[in-house]
């Protein structure tokens, strides 16, 4: 899915700005997932296999998550290390921040999905309300792309809340769960190409998607034989997973999106 403008009359380069976020194209998907699989793995890794517990862990991922937005949002252009690093953040801050509110507050995972859904849909909110939109085309400045941080951070714990439901409760376990978001994706390109509904609305369903298919995959490769996973070491995982993110970061091109200028039109 791509949401650039395609504008390319120089008469309105002044109308045009360079994002901070890389345009949304097949590669931004591909690694997307990647990511969201590492968030998995590592995020249990961390929680689990060190026994540091879920609170524990959630704090030491969102005070990378902070540190790592802090610097992205400084930043003056588009980094796609600096970009892809906050990302990862996002996602392994997700997981243990939906497995303390799944298991550590006893709501289950019907009741943390709920929970971080109604979180997300108020981020979203009160960015729409101060911003007027929230389209990836508008993220340039350090207002915007706060708001745009902490929607992600939120999509990103839900994506992993629905993964758990879908896997464990639902009883189609690892590789059924998989294939359900996977279809669900497929869905939501079909939508893409054949009508005209909101990209805006496009995108943030694609993005809350990936994340539990990044989830079943990140299980499938580390939980238990008896669970109905591969077996394969968290940390083993996570760092083939991170070696292939940086890999595609440095090999698969990518370029920083544009947004209408202070004249475009408005973008929901």
């Amino acid at each position: 899915m791509k949401f650039g403008l395609g504008v390319k009359d120089t008469w309105m380069d002044q109308e045009i700005e360079r994002s901070k976020v890389p345009a949304v194209t097949a590669v931004f998907w591909f690694i997307k997932v990647l990511a969201t699989t590492l968030g998995e793995t590592g995020g249990d890794a961390v929680s689990m296999s060190m026994n540091l517990g879920y609170a524990v862990s959630s704090l030491i991922f969102i005070g990378i998550f902070v540190v790592a937005m802090v610097a992205q949002i400084a930043a003056k252009k588009f980094h796609p290390f600096l970009y892809w690093l906050v990302v990862i953040a996002t996602t392994t801050a997700g997981t243990t921040i939906a497995d303390f509110a799944d298991r550590s507050l006893g709501i289950g995972y019907p009741g943390g999905a709920s929970l971080l859904f109604a979180l997300l849909m108020a981020s979203l909110a009160v960015w729409y309300w101060s911003a007027g939109s929230i389209s990836v085309d508008t993220v340039s400045t350090p207002k915007i792309e706060r708001f745009y941080w902490v929607a992600i951070l939120f999509s990103q714990t839900l994506g992993t809340a629905l993964g758990d439901w879908m896997a464990d409760s639902n009883h189609l376990g690892y590789e059924g769960g998989a294939m359900v978001f996977a279809a669900g994706l497929v869905l939501v390109a079909a939508v893409y190409f054949f009508t005209s509904i909101s990209r805006t609305l496009l995108f943030w369903a694609a993005f809350i998607l990936t994340r539990p298919l990044g989830a079943t995959l990140g299980d499938l490769l580390d939980k238990p034989l008896d669970h109905g996973g591969l077996a394969l070491s968290r940390f083993h995982a996570s760092a083939i997973l991170m070696i292939a993110i940086i890999a595609c970061v440095a090999l698969l091109p990518q370029r920083a999106g544009k947004h209408p200028g202070k004249h475009g039109p408005p973008r929901v």
